[in-house]
C-alpha cells in the first residue's frame, strides 16, 4: 500500500489546526510529499497546477460573480427589499424570520456569494428582530441558515468550481440545484413559522400600525424593491440556461447589470467602486490561491497512488453504489467540520469523481448531494463560517451558545433535504433533462 497518500491528509489537518491558512497548508503538503517522492522534478508538476488554474476559462466567472455580490452589498437594494418583505410577512408568526429567509434566498440568487449575504441581511435583521423580542437562538439560526443558501441556490460559486473540477456542465448543475434549493428554503420557512406558532414568544408578529398602508402603496414599494434583483436573476440565469451565454459571459452580464442598477439608484460613486473592486480582488485571489493549492494537493495524491488506494478501499469494503455514495458523503460531512467548502471540493471531487463514474452513478445527482452536505458544513461547528460571520456583527447579548443552538434545527432541515434527494433522484435530475441550451 502506498504510504505517501495515506500520510498527506493527517499532515494537512495538523497544519490546519496549527492556524496556517488552508491555501498554504495545501501547497506545503503537496510540495513536501511531492519532493520526497519525486525530487527536483516535482516543481515542473506543481507549475503545471498553476498554469492549469490560470488558463481555466470557466474560473474567470468567479471574480465577476464576486463583484456582483460586492456591489449589491453596497447599494440600497438590500434595505428596500427587507422593508418590502416585512410589509407582507410581518404580521405572520415569526414574520421577520420569514422575511429574512426570503431575502437571503433572493440575494443568493442575485449574487451567488456565500457570506456577503449573511452580513448584509444580518445588519438589518438583528436590530429589527431584537426590537420585537425574538429569541436570540432563533434570530442567529435564521440569519446563519439564510446566509448558507448561497451554496445551493444558483448562481453559486461553489457550483462553478465543482463543475470545473468534475468536468460537468455548469448550466446543468445550476438547473439541478434549483429544486433542492427551493425545498431547502421551504423547510427553513416551515421550521420558523412552526416554531413561532407553537412558541409565540420566540417570534412575535410586527405591530399592525407599523406596517399599515394602502394596498396600492404596498404594491408600489414591493415592485420597486423586487424588480431590480429579479431582473438580475433573470439576466444571469436566463442567459446561461437558454444557451445564449457561457458561464463567464453570464457572470459578466450580471456584473454589468449590477453596476447599471447601482447607477440608476444613485448608489454608484468612486468610493463605492473602489471598495467593491478591492473586496472582489481580495476574495478572488483567496479563492484562486486555494484552487491552486488544491490542484497541487490532489495531483500529488493521485500520482503517488492515491486514486488506486481509494478504489482498493472501495473494493475491499465491498460497497455497492449506494454504500459508496454514503461513504463519500460522510467523508465530506466530517471534512466540513474543519475545512472550508473550497478546500472540500478541491480535495474530494477529483478523488471521488473517477469512482463515481466507474460505478455508473449519475455525476449530476451526486454533485447535488455533495452541495447539500457542503452547505451543512457552513453551519456545523467547530469551524462553522456562518457563526464567525454573524459574530462579527452581532451584539454582545447574542452569544456563541445562542448561535450554536440556533443553527442545529436548520442543520436537521438540510439533512432532510439530503434524504429527499437521495430517495427521489429526480429532484436533482429532472430540470437538467428538460431545460434546453445546456
Amino acid at each position: 500500500m502506498p504510504i505517501t497518500p495515506v500520510l498527506m491528509f493527517p499532515a494537512l489537518f495538523v497544519l490546519v489546526f496549527a492556524g496556517i491558512p488552508v491555501s498554504l497548508c495545501l501547497i506545503i503538503v503537496a510540495a513536501g510529499f511531492g519532493f520526497f517522492a519525486f525530487g527536483d522534478v516535482l516543481f515542473l508538476q506543481l507549475y503545471g497546477a498553476v498554469l492549469t488554474t490560470a488558463s481555466n476559462f470557466t474560473l474567470a466567472a468567479i471574480p465577476l460573480f464576486v463583484l456582483m455580490g460586492a456591489v449589491l452589498e453596497r447599494t440600497g437594494i438590500a434595505l428596500r427589499l427587507f422593508q418590502a418583505l416585512q410589509l407582507w410577512f410581518g404580521r405572520m408568526p415569526g414574520g421577520l424570520g420569514v422575511a429574512t429567509i426570503a431575502m437571503c434566498a433572493i440575494f443568493a440568487a442575485a449574487s451567488g456569494v456565500v457570506g456577503a449575504v449573511e452580513i448584509v441581511v444580518g445588519m438589518m435583521a438583528i436590530p429589527a428582530m431584537q426590537r420585537y423580542g425574538y429569541d436570540n437562538g432563533l434570530t442567529a439560526g435564521t440569519i446563519c441558515a439564510g446566509g448558507s443558501l448561497g451554496t445551493i441556490i444558483p448562481p453559486s460559486i461553489v457550483v462553478v468550481i465543482y463543475a470545473s473540477i468534475a468536468q460537468l456542465s455548469i448550466g446543468k448543475l445550476f438547473a439541478a440545484i434549483m429544486i433542492p434549493g427551493a425545498l431547502m428554503v421551504l423547510f427553513f420557512l416551515v421550521y420558523v413559522v412552526g416554531r413561532c406558532i407553537l412558541r409565540p414568544a420566540d417570534g412575535p408578529p410586527v405591530s399592525a400600525e407599523e406596517i399599515a398602508m394602502p394596498l396600492r402603496d404596498k404594491l408600489f414599494i414591493t415592485g420597486k424593491a423586487l424588480v431590480p434583483p429579479l431582473a438580475l436573476i433573470v439576466a444571469v440565469l436566463g442567459s446561461l440556461l437558454s444557451g445564449m451565454a457561457s458561464p463567464t459571459e453570464a457572470a459578466a452580464v450580471g456584473a454589468l447589470g449590477t453596476l447599471l442598477l447601482a447607477a440608476v439608484m444613485g448608489d454608484l460613486n468612486r468610493t463605492m467602486l473602489r471598495q467593491a473592486f478591492a473586496v472582489s480582488i481580495r476574495i478572488s485571489c483567496m479563492i484562486m490561491l486555494i484552487v491552486v493549492g488544491g490542484t497541487m494537493f490532489t495531483s500529488i495524491f493521485a500520482v503517488t497512488g492515491g486514486g488506486g488506494l481509494v478504489r482498493g478501499l472501495v473494493d475491499t469494503l465491498g460497497l455497492g453504489p449506494t454504500g459508496v455514495v454514503a461513504l463519500f458523503l460522510a467523508i465530506v460531512f466530517v471534512a466540513g467540520f474543519v475545512l472550508d467548502w473550497i478546500s472540500i471540493v478541491l480535495i474530494c471531487v477529483p478523488i471521488f469523481t473517477p469512482v463515481i463514474r466507474a460505478l455508473g452513478i449519475d455525476p449530476i445527482w451526486f454533485a447535488v448531494l455533495v452541495m447539500i452536505v457542503i452547505q451543512t458544513s457552513y453551519l456545523t461547528p467547530p469551524m462553522a463560517p456562518s457563526i464567525f460571520y454573524l459574530k462579527s456583527i452581532a451584539p454582545p447579548s447574542m452569544t456563541y451558545g445562542h448561535m450554536y443552538r440556533g443553527v442545529m434545527p436548520f442543520v436537521l432541515a438540510q439533512l432532510a433535504v439530503l434524504i429527499a434527494v437521495l430517495l427521489f433522484p429526480g429532484a436533482a435530475t429532472y430540470l437538467p433533462s428538460i431545460l434546453v441550451g445546456l
